[in-house]
């Protein structure tokens, strides 16, 4: 069999997230209907990242393995792209040895939330960007940053009821960009727990809003109880920007 690897770049706003689930629009389903167009099996593909209802992708990474599709692999994204939404389109193709998985074989990923900050919503940013009526404190927000940085346990930024094995995660980098009309927040880690990013952003906005000390965020984290953090903020600000794998 063979191992084939996609990057794949979405528009999640109107797709009920990455994974399959019954009844709804996801990116998975629509990247498996297309691929059954192709060859005779039907391919279960693997996501690096399960990304939620209205999270979006610039660098998608998905694996699956078949030997009977006709489409040569640098001719893949333009047989797909004939076939998917407009909103989701395949920008590289390539083959992998057979140990590869998406998922498992990733050393790390990198997130993005974007924020516009304004009197009133962007009507082109909507659909991209969390908007923030009152200006946020940039400086206070990037020291919170700061202190997600390491090997910890994010039980208290993980969705209630998750079941994972473990809640400990290593952040590698957090970077805050706030000189642009979009504002970003950057979060590398060896990986990510279930809405985990958007409630480190959720509780990175009230920091910068007056509304939490830096002392308090460490508690929280310190708690790993979820009750304590912020709320877990909108979808529609975050990517999914790479994932790596050297």
């Amino acid at each position: 069999m063979k191992t084939y690897c996609l990057i794949v770049q979405y528009d999640g706003t109107d797709y009920a997230g990455f994974q399959v689930q019954p009844g709804q629009p996801t990116i998975q389903g629509e990247l498996e209907t297309a691929l059954q167009k192709l060859g005779p099996n039907f391919i279960r593909i693997a996501g690096a990242g399960r990304t939620d209802a209205g999270v979006h992708s610039e660098g998608q990474t998905v694996s699956f393995r078949d030997d009977q599709l006709t489409v040569p692999v640098d001719r893949l994204p333009y047989a797909l792209n004939s076939l998917l939404p407009r909103d989701i389109r395949v920008v590289e193709s390539r083959m992998e040895s057979n140990q590869f998985h998406a998922r498992i074989s990733a050393k790390d990923k990198t997130y993005r939330y974007q924020i516009y900050e304004g009197p009133f919503p962007n009507v082109f940013y909507q659909r991209y960007a969390y908007w923030s009526k009152e200006s946020l404190d940039w400086e206070r927000m990037s020291e919170c940053g700061k202190l997600f940085l390491g090997k910890q346990d994010f039980a208290a930024f993980a969705a209630s009821g998750s079941s994972v094995k473990t809640t400990v995660r290593t952040m590698y980098d957090v970077q805050v960009d706030a000189e642009h009309v979009l504002k970003t927040i950057r979060f590398t880690a060896d990986g990510f727990l279930y809405n985990m990013v958007r409630n480190l952003v959720g509780t990175m906005v009230d920091v910068g809003l007056g509304r939490r000390s830096l002392r308090e965020v460490e508690s929280i984290l310190e708690s790993r109880d979820r009750r304590l953090a912020s709320a877990t903020i909108a979808p529609q600000g975050l990517f999914l920007e790479r994932v790596n794998y050297s």
